[in-house]
């Protein structure tokens, strides 16, 4: 992760030399008093996970362990904005109710704790603990301010902690740091894995604008492997944020490899996004497919994401959270307890099609648990040119989740969309265009976005479209995911209406469209 701001040496001193935020000044919003309730302000996301207050980024450390869910992310516990980072520390028995847990790691004497992974050490390798009660290693980037800020080059290190109780209290190890800078300004974000044909230890980590792969058999000592990126992919920005894992292609036995690797800035839509590649590893270096660019979601909101680790082999999948912001405005976007929260989880599958492998994200199938069996609006075949308001009942599209089945049969429309409105005509738009072959968000009109001139802006996206086109749609506060044809493609956004959003609208350019049916459910809120 970026470093978005810099504060006074003397602030930056005293949160490294004398403890860094000693747990005395952690509050929450519970302790503050809101006055709106507990997770009721404005814009509060109501079944994304965000903090209670305070700054949130990256997420960090995902780990599955003895029934939890573990979701650790770049938490400042001071104010909401960024500062000197820590892990903030969450679980769930099911990925969608999250129980808020202490600060997991403190900055010290050698940096802020800056991103990293976490997984189980099922055979003792580092020697924290028993092959009775193996323990949850974390590995992470040491970032210190004062050598940053004296002009060195080494100010990022990699260092280890371990846990033995469920990563409710955490030990760091005292031979820190393990991974030492070699003389780079960035190198950092370093995600583990078991390699299991070299039975060894390995990390992927952002080193300036490509990764590099080291390998280790005690996660205390590692050895360069690799390097990957010198002219393949995006490079408008840093890389940060890599991930490197098998999946097996759907509907085949073929096993292939993927890098997740975040760019900040560089995303083809400005600011920060997430690249993937597709291709083979062998514990020591990684080989592409393809040099081509493709991107994990194509939204303006959804970065950082990486997946989890130890999840369990009769579950199978690969699952993957994100931070649902970009950098361009999220030091300033209009929230006040809290800033910033994460993408709703995701499976990621691969599928093959004309040659390529294909990345797809669908929504994770516990989310299902959140539909209100007495809030859902089912819509019977119609068809629509121009404008068309469609009835929600008594859902908040608020806080809803929306599923169409459209179908062009007239060659001459140009393009179809739904609309999210409110009372002050502020508009939220999510269309296709048959001309340009491109999904569209339009958040021109959406309501609050003085706040940054970059986020009142249309966001594109190529896709091609067959005669069928399924959107699903996730609405939340102050966001809109949306995932096209099963998660072919993916659009994050966040959203400011200054009034709730209360009318659906379909919209069709140029022609006929057919809604061969739709379905609306009302989300219950995760929070208590």
């Amino acid at each position: 992760m970026i470093q978005p701001l810099e504060f006074p040496i003397c602030i930056l001193a005293f949160a490294i030399l004398l403890g860094s935020c000693n747990k005395s000044h952690v509050k929450t919003s519970r302790s503050e008093g809101i006055a709106s309730g507990y997770y009721n302000e404005q814009y509060r996301p109501q079944f994304h996970f965000s903090p209670e207050a305070h700054w949130m980024n990256d997420p960090n450390g995902l780990v599955y362990f003895d029934g939890e869910y573990h979701l650790f992310y770049q938490y400042y516990p001071d104010s909401s904005v960024w500062g000197p980072m820590h892990w903030g520390h969450a679980v769930s028995p099911d990925l969608i109710h999250w129980k808020h847990l202490p600060v997991a790691l403190y900055p010290d004497s050698l940096g802020y704790i800056f991103s990293g992974s976490a997984v189980i050490d099922l055979t003792n390798a580092a020697g924290f603990g028993s092959d009775e009660k193996p323990p949850m290693v974390a590995i992470f980037t040491y970032h210190n301010p004062i050598l940053e800020k004296s002009g060195s080059n080494v100010f990022q290190n990699q260092g280890i902690a371990f846990s033995l109780d469920k990563g409710r209290t955490w030990t760091k190890y005292s031979g820190n740091p393990v991974l030492k800078n070699p003389g780079i300004r960035d190198f950092r974000d370093p995600k583990m894995f078991w390699h299991a044909q070299t039975k060894k230890w390995e990390i992927i980590m952002a080193v300036n604008d490509r990764v590099h792969i080291y390998s280790s058999s005690n996660m205390k000592e590692w050895n360069l492997e690799s390097e990957f990126g010198m002219g393949i992919g995006a490079h408008g920005g840093v890389w940060e944020c890599p991930d490197l894992f098998p999946l097996k292609v759907e509907g085949t036995d073929i096993i292939k490899w993927v890098m997740l690797v975040s760019i900040n800035p560089g995303e083809p839509n400005s600011g920060s996004a997430t690249q993937y590649f597709t291709g083979e590893f062998d514990g020591h270096k990684f080989i592409p497919d393809n040099s081509n660019i493709r991107w994990i979601d194509w939204g303006r909101d959804d970065y950082a994401g990486v997946t989890w680790s130890n999840i369990p082999g009769r579950d199978g999948r690969r699952l993957f959270i994100g931070w649902m912001s970009n950098w361009e405005y999220a030091t300033v976007v209009p929230t006040t307890v809290w800033r910033n929260a994460a993408t709703i989880p995701r499976e990621l599958s691969l599928i093959a099609e004309n040659g390529n492998y294909i990345l797809i994200s669908k929504p994770v199938r516990e989310l299902t648990k959140l539909r209100s069996e007495s809030d859902t609006v089912s819509i019977k075949s119609q068809s629509f040119t121009g404008e068309k308001e469609i009835s929600t009942g008594e859902i908040s599209l608020m806080q809803s989740e929306l599923l169409f089945d459209f179908k062009f049969l007239d060659t001459r429309v140009d393009s179809l969309g739904i609309i999210l409105e409110n009372g002050l005509k502020e508009r939220f738009i999510t269309g296709y265009s048959a001309a340009q072959k491109q999904f569209y968000i339009d958040r021109r009109v959406s309501g609050n976005s003085g706040f940054s001139k970059n986020f009142a802006t249309i966001s594109k996206a190529p896709y091609f479209a067959g005669t069928d086109l399924k959107l699903h749609m996730f609405v939340d506060a102050s966001s809109v995911e949306l995932f096209v044809d099963d998660g072919r493609l993916v659009m994050t956004s966040l959203v400011f209406p200054t009034e709730k959003f209360t009318r659906l609208i379909l919209f069709s350019k140029n022609g006929n469209v057919i809604l061969n049916k739709a379905e609306f459910h009302g989300i219950e809120r995760i929070w208590p």
